[in-house]
């Protein structure tokens, strides 16, 4: 065989490895996730990511976690991720360790297995998630991902306020 064929020998001909072009209406398109699920009654696992400048990052998540049990929530675990504390630098104390799921690939796994054994019905970071962002997480941790923000809108009643 020549140097050309040897190279391209494993290729299938014919075949596209391109992913489909997704269209409107048609039913392989990816549907937008619907509103975010309530925390009412829910076991959450809170996630907080912040940098090493933010010195008062307990009384965030403490914050947070009366606000969401203030909701009907029920903290079942919490995990904290702090960018420029043991590595990473100076420079780049205020970037997440990663942009698809803002934390390290360690301390997914260790949410991951946290949501799992608590059986969690959410993971509510305190940090604003994007839209991938919020996918990743949730396929990744095995339970719907949602910001803060997120889940204490969720129970906001349309047109008012909680009160």
């Amino acid at each position: 065989m020549r140097q050309h064929e040897i190279r391209h020998r494993h290729r299938h001909p014919g075949r596209d490895r391109r992913p489909a072009r997704s269209t409107t209406g048609s039913a392989t398109a990816q549907q937008p996730l619907s509103g975010p699920p309530s925390v009412d009654g829910a076991r959450v696992v809170l996630v907080g990511y912040f940098s090493a400048k933010e010195r008062n990052f307990g009384a965030l998540m403490d914050s947070a976690a009366v606000d969401l049990a203030a909701r009907g929530a029920r903290i079942v675990g919490r995990f904290v991720q702090r960018r420029g504390v043991s590595d990473g630098g100076v420079a780049k104390m205020g970037l997440p360790f990663s942009s698809r799921t803002l934390l390290r690939s360690g301390k997914v796994r260790e949410v991951a297995a946290a949501c799992e054994e608590a059986r969690a019905d959410a993971a509510v970071f305190v940090a604003p998630l994007t839209e991938p962002q919020r996918r990743a997480l949730t396929v990744l941790l095995g339970c719907p991902t949602l910001s803060l923000v997120e889940a204490l809108d969720a129970d906001r009643p349309p047109g008012g306020t909680l009160g």
